[in-house]
């Protein structure tokens, strides 16, 4: 077991030790959560997770916020910033956050990274300590900030979820060994606050694997994606409890052509439950997608601990 998997399989202690946020969001307000790269695409769970329970939201990458701010939320609307960076030192989240707090706008920065400078620029701070272990590839982290995120709109996550999402964990890694084999192109489905997660997964297989992935709405599947649905195929579906019915008849589509179907809460070629408290079932996949992108790594025989062309801080020459 290399450091990538340890850290997958143990972060759920650092889950239970993770404090409430202290502020919560308010009416009226809008909300912008930025990011970058897997930061970005949990934060669009977040932000679906906030207009939800009623507050405006959405997820923006660091670098259109600094630049176009306007094209996202209109010129003077009142704006709360959560700034998610694992290491608190991406150059373009740092740049956004700055321009959040000259534009006059509250920032919430959420990271990993006691003292570092989205600490300094944020007006409130919510630290979450990760796996000490975690490499360039973002797993405990990106569950953290995920789970620190969903608390902020309001979902209650408990230990009962705690124990949902590693008895998942437990359930799904016998079969994935087995799913993957053969299979090139996979495809990671889910809607609503699901669908962020649903684009981290295929993140994670890309920057892991070096595999073909894709994220899309399921409905949006059958719009021209299906076409490249074939037997060397595995599709993720994160079933919506809202749409499961017709999520379900998607993966029986998927399956006639020849893919392999993963159903997490829903029926698939696997089909597992997902248990846990109401709203938090992204949190609970994600560790599964993490193991997932791992497993097919080791099948390629490639290093998680050095994934091409990556580094573990964006940072850019001002």
């Amino acid at each position: 077991m290399n450091a990538t998997e340890r850290g997958i399989r143990e972060q759920f202690s650092f889950w239970r030790a993770l404090t409430q946020p202290h502020s919560t969001p308010e009416k009226g307000q809008m909300h912008a959560i930025i990011g970058c790269g897997t930061s970005v695409h949990i934060a669009d769970s977040i932000a679906c997770a906030l207009n939800e329970a009623g507050f405006l939201s959405r997820a923006v990458p660091g670098n259109e916020w600094t630049r176009r701010a306007s094209s996202y939320v209109p010129s003077g609307m009142k704006t709360r910033l959560m700034a998610l960076s694992r290491s608190g030192e991406s150059t373009e989240t740092l740049a956004a956050a700055s321009a959040g707090r000259a534009s006059g706008h509250e920032v919430l920065g959420v990271t990993c990274a006691p003292g570092s400078a989205l600490t300094k620029i944020s007006s409130e701070v919510f630290e979450a300590e990760t796996h000490p272990e975690e490499g360039i590839v973002m797993t405990a982290s990106a569950s953290l900030m995920l789970m620190a995120g969903l608390r902020y709109a309001g979902i209650h996550i408990g230990h009962d979820s705690i124990a949902a999402a590693a008895a998942l964990l437990e359930a799904a890694d016998p079969h994935l060994v087995a799913l993957i084999r053969g299979r090139s192109h996979f495809v990671f489905l889910g809607g609503g606050t699901h669908y962020g997660v649903a684009r981290e997964g295929a993140l994670k297989m890309q920057e892991m694997s070096l595999s073909q992935s894709e994220a899309h709405h399921p409905l949006e599947y059958r719009h021209g994606p299906i076409s490249l649905i074939d037997e060397r195929s595995f599709v993720i579906m994160l079933y919506h409890p809202d749409t499961c019915e017709e999520e379900a008849l998607l993966a029986r589509d998927v399956m006639e052509k020849g893919a392999i179907v993963l159903g997490l809460g829903g029926p698939g070629t696997v089909s597992l439950p997902v248990g846990g408290d109401h709203g938090a079932a992204p949190l609970i996949c994600l560790p599964v997608l993490q193991l997932l992108g791992e497993y097919v790594a080791r099948a390629h025989g490639l290093d998680t601990l050095a994934p091409r062309h990556l580094t573990k801080v964006v940072t850019l020459a001002s």
